[in-house]
């Protein structure tokens, strides 16, 4: 199985690239389960270098294989070693040990959702019950999340963290095993219960159903629970209002993306962490450039550094502008029209199935022309094609909708601004 992953890995990222950073990891099939897959990287740099670059692929090529979700974890050779949290509960969550509260920089934006966390840390499953932290991609929901596991860690409590993904394929896995007393026990025999991308739970009946029933028996208890989600519960589509309910029992937080000082300040601290030399000037257009994504953030400064050594260099201006430049390049060859479509639907509050539709509705049309012009811009999507996903005429319906919309923003500057900042959500995110 694992030859079949790395040839599908090997296919994707070629084999220059493969060669240089895939084939200096070792599988360690004994720290491996159904779930999780570990490997071994000969140090820091590699494992740093393929997390940020490649863990994507690596992750998509086992669910392919596998049919099913999986999560990987690297390891450094010599340094750090699995173990099973001998003497204490036995631990079902795999947590990152770098994320923590002292590695988390605070400024305006976060500093609320950075004192609940901590409050709830110290004193579980009293004060807020459950915490909600909603907000943009890479604005430090799971870092928090995870800092809450990591606090309690040492003080003999069992912590799950999980993603809502991971907790359905754990159900499903265990319905055709006929093993849920086993699923059960897992999630529900725990003392903080930390569960990311809750909104993806909509729609799934069974699971809410399950779900529902685990969030009681751990409430009830007075055991802690965190979600987190990029949306606040009352949006949540395909939510039973049991669920949502719940939800709301406790303190919702809202993530406010960070402002340029506070991105600074994260910058100056990944590079003190992994001992990289930069000025303010290369900090400042980091800061500016890649607005407010932290995963971002750190892949570019992993990047970087990488370059600076092999070209044995330091890390100028030039050399950030170059790299951030091939980065959104990057991103924007990744984006597809569902990914549009989800962004402004989101954005503007219409549903996808209506964005699709043929309804004339005046935001649903709107939505619609937005979608169809973005898609042409930040896709490779011909624009035939186009006009069967919106159940348009031809290729001239696609052409004649981007013209009229055109023409608005050319006239309404605040149009001009909504699909500018769309644009941005959609490639950035």
């Amino acid at each position: 199985m694992i030859d079949n992953v790395l040839a599908k890995v090997k296919k994707k990222i070629g084999e220059l690239n493969y060669n240089r950073y895939i084939s200096n990891l070792d599988f360690k099939k004994n720290l491996s389960n159904s779930e999780l897959f570990v490997f071994e990287a000969k140090n820091p740099f590699i494992a740093k270098w393929v997390k940020s670059k490649y863990f994507e692929i690596i992750k998509n090529s086992f669910e392919s294989e596998l049919n099913s979700k999986v999560d990987l974890d690297f390891i450094i050779k010599g340094k750090e070693k699995y173990t099973e949290n001998v003497g204490k509960k036995k631990q079902s969550s795999f947590l990152n040990p770098s994320l923590v509260f002292e590695s988390f920089i605070v400024g305006e934006s976060n500093q609320f959702a950075y004192t609940a966390s901590l409050n709830t840390a110290k004193d579980p499953g009293v004060l807020f019950n459950p915490l909600f932290i909603y907000g943009d991609a890479g604005l430090g929901k799971t870092h928090l999340l995870q800092a809450i596991g990591n606090y309690n860690l040492d003080k003999d409590k069992v912590v799950i963290y999980t993603t809502i993904e991971q907790f359905m394929n754990d159900f499903t896995y265990n319905i055709k095993r006929n093993s849920m007393e086993q699923f059960k026990n897992k999630y529900r025999d725990c003392d903080i219960l930390l569960i990311d991308d809750v909104q993806f739970i909509s729609g799934k009946d069974k699971l809410q159903e399950e779900f529902f029933h685990t969030f009681n028996e751990i409430h009830n208890k007075k055991g802690q629970i965190v979600l987190t989600a990029d949306m606040h519960p009352k949006k949540i589509d395909g939510l039973e209002d049991r669920l949502r309910s719940r939800f709301e029992w406790g303190m919702i937080i809202d993530i406010q993306p960070s402002d340029i000082e506070t991105r600074i300040e994260i910058i100056k601290k990944k590079c003190e962490i992994d001992k990289i030399e930069l000025d303010n000037t290369v900090i400042k257009y980091i800061a500016t450039h890649l607005n407010n994504n932290i995963r971002e953030i750190e892949g570019t400064l992993i990047q970087l550094n990488a370059k600076a050594r092999w070209n044995n260099q330091k890390i100028t201006l030039s050399l950030a502008k170059q790299t951030i430049e091939e980065y959104l390049q990057e991103k924007e060859e990744e984006i597809d029209v569902d990914k549009v479509i989800e962004v402004v639907g989101r954005e503007l509050g219409v549903r996808i199935n209506d964005i699709k539709s043929k309804s004339r509705n005046r935001a649903i049309s709107k939505a619609r022309r937005v979608v169809i012009l973005l898609s042409r811009e930040l896709t490779l999507t011909p624009t035939p094609k186009l006009a069967q996903i919106f159940n348009l005429k031809d290729h001239s319906s696609i052409s004649h909708t981007i013209k009229r919309l055109k023409a608005d923003i050319a006239k309404d500057e605040s149009l001009e601004l909504l699909v500018t900042e769309l644009k941005n959500k959609i490639v950035r995110k």
